[in-house]
């Protein structure tokens, strides 16, 4: 191997809560591991609504100091104004997302085995083997890493995607925090053709503090003046602001010699909301898994880490990533009189008991097949498909 480079078995890019859950996931393995990060501190810059059902809990142990509100209502606007509140048994949290991102750095950050270069940026990778045995070769802007596996955990840019030419689509999202005084158990969402892509938000983060934002393909910063005048929002009264990127559609490539990709760098997120903590805690565990099979064999092929990782990863959440992809192309195509049509078979058919037990915003499946038993939703849902073909083809491609 290299002269003048630092060994480690597995180099993780990205220290957000992706790269520092399989970390933690990994401590107990005795490989050892150096996770890069290019800002200086975990958690900054704060870039997240932070809204996240109650899975979460299911997937990790959270701190009560962690959950700062819980939402009981989703209130959701069309362009026209109109609106209709749906309730169910979901009652998503409201997250300290910074905390969530610091939380298992702190589990492991003294684990003689894991080591942290924070402030340090991730330049490149190449293979190289040596003995016939291939490795990769990692350069940072302060050293050069030797590690058997590199995981790109390094968001929706990723720097190890753009090198195996993964590219991910994006849309980008602005967001003020700010004293206000809309409902504390109510999360709004407004939809309008100027941010097709995604929606703006109002979540509530308690102390009547409130997270106002909307994410869009274009023109976010044009789009988000507009909303806040649209809420009669004074800007200059913001406590903060965040700024961000979304990756937008399914799950990409995720599989490669040597190299995994996880979380956002991965597509691992929503295109119903954007968000992706429980798709990527879930695929977290799946890549440990694969990390530790792929050392316990000694095989670090595409193929090997393909079967281990990416077909599991798949076959859970890539089906529901796929569903939600074939909601957000439904939903960024409603004109305010589709949502007017679709509230108003919501009211008269009695649907919001079927969400209130069937709803789930992270595996929505279960209640989009209950909604299909519907002639009413059925009918509606044909008669928008047979105004918008396009919709068809790419639903179509989607599947097959």
């Amino acid at each position: 191997m290299s002269l003048g480079s630092e060994y480690f078995d597995v180099c993780i890019v990205g220290a957000s809560i992706a790269g520092n859950y399989l970390a933690f996931l990994l401590s107990n393995s005795n490989l050892k591991i150096a996770v890069l990060e290019d800002h200086s501190e975990i958690g900054l810059p704060f870039q997240c609504a932070g809204i996240i059902s109650q899975k979460l809990t299911q997937l990790i142990e959270v701190p009560k100091d962690i959950i700062l509100n819980q939402v009981k209502t989703a209130k959701i606007v069309s362009s026209a104004g109109k609106s209709i509140k749906l309730s169910g048994d979901e009652h998503p949290y409201i997250i300290d997302r910074i905390a969530l991102d610091r939380l298992y750095y702190h589990k492991v950050k003294n684990n003689r085995n894991i080591t942290y270069y924070l402030g340090e940026k991730y330049k490149s990778f190449e293979y190289r083997s040596d003995n016939d045995k291939k490795y990769v070769f990692v350069e940072t802007s302060k050293r050069n890493i030797q590690t058997k596996m590199l995981i790109g955990c390094d968001g929706p840019l990723s720097s190890v995607g753009k090198q195996l030419n993964v590219k991910n689509k994006v849309i980008y999202a602005s967001q003020i925090r700010i004293k206000a005084d809309f409902d504390e158990s109510e999360a709004a969402m407004y939809f309008d053709q100027r941010w097709k892509q995604l929606f703006g938000w109002i979540v509530p983060e308690g102390n009547h503090i409130f997270r106002i934002g909307i994410a869009a393909a274009k023109n976010v910063n044009y789009c988000f003046k507009r909303y806040l005048e649209k809420l009669d929002i004074d800007f200059g009264n913001k406590i903060d602001q965040q700024g961000g990127i979304i990756p937008y559609g399914i799950m990409n490539k995720i599989s490669f010699d040597n190299i995994m990709l996880l979380g956002d760098s991965a597509g691992q997120v929503k295109a119903t909301t954007g968000g992706g903590i429980v798709m990527l805690l879930t695929a977290a565990k799946y890549a440990s898994k694969c990390v530790r099979l792929c050392f316990a064999n000694r095989n670090f092929s595409k193929k090997f880490i393909r079967r281990h990782y990416e077909k599991p990863c798949s076959q859970t959440i890539g089906r529901e990533l796929k569903l939600h992809f074939i909601i957000r192309l439904i939903l960024e195509n409603f004109s305010a009189k589709d949502f007017d049509s679709f509230f108003k078979i919501i009211k008269e058919n009695k649907i919001e008991h079927l969400i209130y037990f069937y709803g789930d915003m992270d595996f929505p499946r279960a209640l989009v097949v209950k909604l299909l038993r519907n002639q009413t939703v059925i009918r509606f849902i044909f008669n928008f498909l047979v105004k918008n073909p396009v919709i068809i083809f790419k639903i179509l491609k989607l599947l097959f």
